[in-house]
């Protein structure tokens, strides 16, 4: 199901937020893969953010230590290498160490379900780092207060390469958007709208309502966005047609997106 055929969709020219098959689920493409596909595309840059060694099968770390080794264009396309890094606990700490994120072009960050513990995983981090699935005794709906989760994003965000704020909308991770929103405009940080998050098979929570407070805070603070697809593989790049419709249908500034689609 696509949004309406009143919307044109058409391909951002940058998109940061895509998986290759080191993120061990959603994809068997390699960077290669995307890297074509994107050029068939005309995109001009893509983002490699895979999922750190926190998810289940995701990325080890011995893969982001050996990213400032790859090929920064491939099909004429540039190529950024980044990290999609969990967020584990309400100390906003994340699954790769300082020492890795410091040598990649850029850092998503992002809670995800059962990873993110808030107060409850503050001594988790030794564990995640090796890799390890972190399960939740917290139920599926929410985890965290909205004050825990958005004190948890801000200091996340203090670490100079955390670029972008993932898939803030999951409604599973309540947040205060204005504080959060503000926060981000001071630090430099990109709130994302998620494209996944906006479709109408996402497994995120209240996504919609939650986006759409997360845009209102954003024009209020005159804070930038970035457009994103989060495809996991070469199958969606590119692709914000859910975002847009949003986009268009609550008016929000054109002038504040990063990366609209040409």
């Amino acid at each position: 199901m696509m949004p309406s055929s009143t919307l044109p969709i058409s391909y951002l020219s940058e998109d940061w937020h895509i998986h290759s098959i080191a993120s061990g689920h959603g994809t068997l493409d390699s960077v290669t893969d995307i890297a074509r596909e994107a050029a068939k595309r005309g995109m001009k840059l893509i983002g490699i953010s895979d999922h750190g060694p926190a998810t289940l099968g995701g990325t080890a770390l011995s893969y982001f230590r050996n990213l400032p080794l790859c090929e920064p264009r491939r099909f004429g396309v540039e190529i950024r290498y980044g990290a999609e890094a969990n967020i584990l606990n309400g100390n906003g700490t994340l699954d790769i160490p300082d020492e890795i994120l410091e040598k990649l072009d850029y850092c998503i960050v992002s809670m995800h379900h059962p990873i993110y513990k808030g107060s409850a995983g503050a001594s988790e981090f030794g564990v995640a780092t090796q890799g390890a699935y972190i399960r939740s005794t917290y139920p599926a709906n929410t985890v965290g207060t909205s004050s825990e989760n958005t004190s948890a994003y801000i200091q996340a965000m203090s670490h100079p390469k955390v670029k972008i704020l993932g898939h803030c909308d999951d409604g599973r991770f309540p947040v205060d958007y204005d504080e959060l929103v503000k926060a981000a405009a001071v630090i430099g940080v990109t709130p994302e709208l998620n494209n996944v998050s906006l479709s109408p098979d996402s497994y995120r929570l209240d996504c919609r309502a939650n986006a759409t407070r997360l845009l209102e805070a954003c024009a209020k603070y005159n804070c930038p966005i970035l457009l994103s697809s989060d495809s996991h593989g070469r199958k969606h790049i590119g692709e914000v047609a859910y975002a847009m419709e949003l986009i268009k249908e609550i008016g929000f500034p054109l002038t504040l997106i990063k990366n609209l689609p040409t």
